[in-house]
């Protein structure tokens, strides 16, 4: 019978704990980045000025600075507001609010993509502004941004790991803990690494069952 050495079974103990933690970051951070970046997109591209002002300030605000500076934000800064957040809590809301802001990029590409003839015909059939977004630009965009969406999520499990820094123990947190007990990081951080690359691949999996879902013949072919 197998046996694992004490490091071997302390090391897989401990990453597939930070598993479960990371995906429950993952998860709930892909969600809300892309509906919030769908709404953020949609309000950048056809909102009132004003509306739109707010919506690329925010884009550029979460595009533009780091998001390590925001996590430490909102788990070490906001204290000093009064404002306590959970290291899970912070990590989640910092997750979604970066995700949804480079999500809101590929959707008002995508929206903005959309051939002006297609709302013209949509108004000559008495459809209201909200109805011609809702029930036909919106959907198109969604199918052409899909692998810009799709790319993103992949960078949201791969930047998860940065959940550790604010005391969320996911799974480099986990792994860096027995690292440094046993001194032996070459180790560790490999198997990490085949850790997020199963992550990875079962994403892509996953949004190729997407794609061919939303798939619609002749469109977005040649």
């Amino acid at each position: 019978m197998l046996t694992l050495s004490p490091f071997y079974h302390d090391l897989l103990s401990a990453l597939n704990q930070g598993l479960l933690m990371s995906v429950a970051l993952i998860v709930p951070s892909a969600c809300g980045g892309v509906l919030i970046g769908i709404v953020a997109g949609t309000i950048r591209a056809f909102g009132q000025p004003w509306m739109r002002k707010i919506g690329d300030f925010y884009a550029a605000l979460f595009r533009g600075t780091p998001l390590v500076v925001q996590l430490f934000i909102l788990y070490f800064g906001l204290p000093n507001l009064g404002i306590y957040l959970s290291p899970y809590s912070a990590a989640v809301i910092g997750f979604i609010l970066c995700s949804a802001a480079y999500q809101s990029e590929y959707i008002r590409g995508a929206l903005l993509s959309i051939k002006k003839g297609q709302y013209l015909g949509a108004q000559a059939l008495g459809f209201s502004t909200r109805q011609t977004l809702q029930s036909i630009i919106v959907p198109q965009a969604i199918r052409r941004a899909l692998h810009g969406c799709g790319n993103e999520i992949i960078y949201l499990i791969k930047y998860s790991s940065l959940a550790y820094i604010v005391t969320c123990m996911e799974l480099t947190g986990e792994g860096k803990t027995i690292a440094t007990e046993y001194f032996r990081f070459t180790e560790v951080f490999a198997v990490i690494a085949v850790y997020y690359l199963i992550l990875v691949s079962l994403a892509m999996l996953a949004l190729k069952k997407i794609e061919k879902l939303l798939y619609i013949p002749g469109f977005g072919r040649n």
